[in-house]
């Protein structure tokens, strides 16, 4: 008669192991849920961030007039203005300044599709372009609409402190002659709330 030892985990050593492997779920979960809002409002943010200074320093480079728009269509042939930020955006040479691309005459040299879900924009006075003259400077009021000065982006989480003491909330701000930045800052991103009479989200 053989006798065989026989492997396996006790009763106790399956407890401890449930155990822990529940303390790292605790612990871990919500850390990659945060990580991954973190990830799309900084991609959200630094997607326009670079899509205006790449419509700035083009405008000077060519010499001629590029507008950043919102645009409900940006990635097909035919993109246009028209829609909202959160839809999507484009920079095209805007030959004739009008704020309005006119067909294959005027290059699309950028499109973005539609932000990240859970990515909320506000953005002042419903503001839907920001274009830039020759000389690499913004044309404010063109055809006496308002252009693009401050956006706020924000998650289910608010405008509140997140890693780093910062807000997890970003504020987008773009000046009349064409430098833009963005903020952190969590006074400052509910001062501008407070003045739009908005939350976040």
């Amino acid at each position: 008669m053989n006798n065989t030892n026989q492997g396996g985990f006790t009763l106790y050593e399956l407890m401890v192991t449930v155990a822990i492997v529940g303390v790292v779920l605790a612990f871990g979960v919500p850390n990659m849920r945060q990580f991954s809002q973190n990830s799309k409002m900084t991609s959200t943010a630094n997607d326009l961030h670079a899509a205006f200074h790449l419509a700035r320093s083009e405008s000077s480079r060519a010499k001629t007039n590029i507008t950043l728009c919102a645009s409900a269509n940006s990635m097909t042939a035919d993109a246009d203005c028209g829609g909202t930020w959160d839809q999507g955006y484009i920079v095209f040479v805007d030959t004739d300044g009008d704020i309005a691309r006119a067909g294959d005459t005027e290059t699309v040299i950028r499109a973005q599709p539609a932000i990240a879900d859970g990515v909320v924009l506000k953005v002042a006075n419903d503001a839907r372009y920001f274009s830039f003259a020759a000389t690499g400077l913004g044309r404010a009021n063109v055809n006496d609409l308002p252009a693009l000065s401050q956006v706020i982006m924000c998650d289910e989480r608010g405008n509140i402190t997140a890693a780093g003491g910062n807000s997890a909330a970003r504020l987008f701000v773009a000046t009349p002659l064409g430098r833009a930045t963005i903020q952190r800052d969590k006074s400052m991103i509910e001062e501008v709330l407070e003045e739009w009479d908005e939350s976040c989200p």
